[in-house]
């Protein structure tokens, strides 16, 4: 391993940037003996302000994924940022793969930091997550967002050929890349107009696999392999809040028409946006257009 780290250096201006933005990082026992979670909170809770969850997904690590939406939030939220449960500093010796879990786990540590109604940002697997939560807690879920997480997709959609890939161990290998070969992979997959880091040497690729996809690799594909499991549309509760629904056109992960069965299986309490020229990492691909339509929908 390089002795300089350029991913771990970005890390550090990541982390910079949340505590300038008033947040700690904070270490939640959820008291199961099996589970800690790890959160980004806000150092000083402004009890006039409402409470904003943002979840993330595969790939980089939370505070790149909300690094640049945070400065769009903060002024307005009581801003909290989780890992997920086998991401960042959050475990468990449990063996529940699911987005239930999941969800689970996340109100349980909101619940310890004495946050009793939020609303939720949640982004490609956080999106399952955050849907779980919202039918699972709707009492305390005000508003939700939900951004490229086909939650209507069923177990039969993988051999019906609804998805570009539908084996799910080669899903997994490229969204818990190991070899350069794979990270350029993942590029190309979830981007429309992937960046250029075929040109990266090597070196510098292994180093940001290290940094962010070395960690709990098995548990990793354990949980994108338990997505589908047994899933069927009907089994899939209606949530009641307002959702925004926000789609990149050409996503490759989980097809648009996936956000347009999401849109009519939740009817009249959601809306939907469609990104053009975006694919699966449309945070990333069109950001200023995703800041616009989140920050639309939770300021009105």
């Amino acid at each position: 391993m390089p002795c300089f780290s350029i991913t771990q250096s970005k890390n550090s201006c990541h982390r910079f940037t949340f505590a300038r933005a008033g947040l700690r990082s904070a270490i939640t026992d959820l008291k199961d003996g099996a589970t800690t979670m790890h959160c980004w909170v806000p150092q000083s809770p402004n009890p006039s302000k409402p409470n904003l969850l943002l979840i993330h997904g595969f790939g980089v690590n939370a505070m790149w994924q909300f690094v640049d939406l945070l400065r769009h939030v903060t002024p307005h939220y009581n801003v909290y940022v989780p890992d997920l449960v086998f991401f960042g500093d959050s475990y468990t010796t449990r063996p529940d793969r699911s987005e239930w879990f999941q969800a689970e786990c996340v109100m349980q540590a909101m619940e310890a930091h004495s946050v009793r109604r939020l609303s939720l940002v949640g982004l490609s697997y956080g999106g399952f997550v955050g849907y779980s939560l919202a039918a699972m807690y709707k009492e305390a879920v005000e508003r939700v967002v939900i951004c490229g997480a086909a939650v209507c997709l069923e177990e039969k959609d993988l051999w019906e050929g609804a998805f570009r890939i539908s084996d799910l161990d080669e899903a997994a290998g490229i969204l818990t890349p190991q070899t350069p070969e794979k990270l350029k992979e993942l590029v190309r997959y979830t981007f429309f107009k992937p960046p250029p880091v075929g040109l990266l040497p090597s070196c510098l690729l292994m180093d940001f696999i290290q940094a962010m996809y070395s960690e709990f690799v098995q548990e990793k594909k354990e949980l994108i392999q338990a997505i589908p499991k047994n899933r069927k549309l009907s089994d899939l509760p209606k949530i009641p809040q307002p959702t925004l629904i926000v789609w990149g056109e050409h996503d490759q992960v989980f097809p648009v028409e996936f956000a347009h069965k999401l849109k009519r299986h939740l009817g009249e309490n959601a809306q939907l946006v469609v990104i053009k020229d975006a694919g699966h990492a449309l945070n990333a691909e069109k950001t200023k257009e995703y800041h616009k339509h989140i920050k639309s929908f939770l300021l009105r």
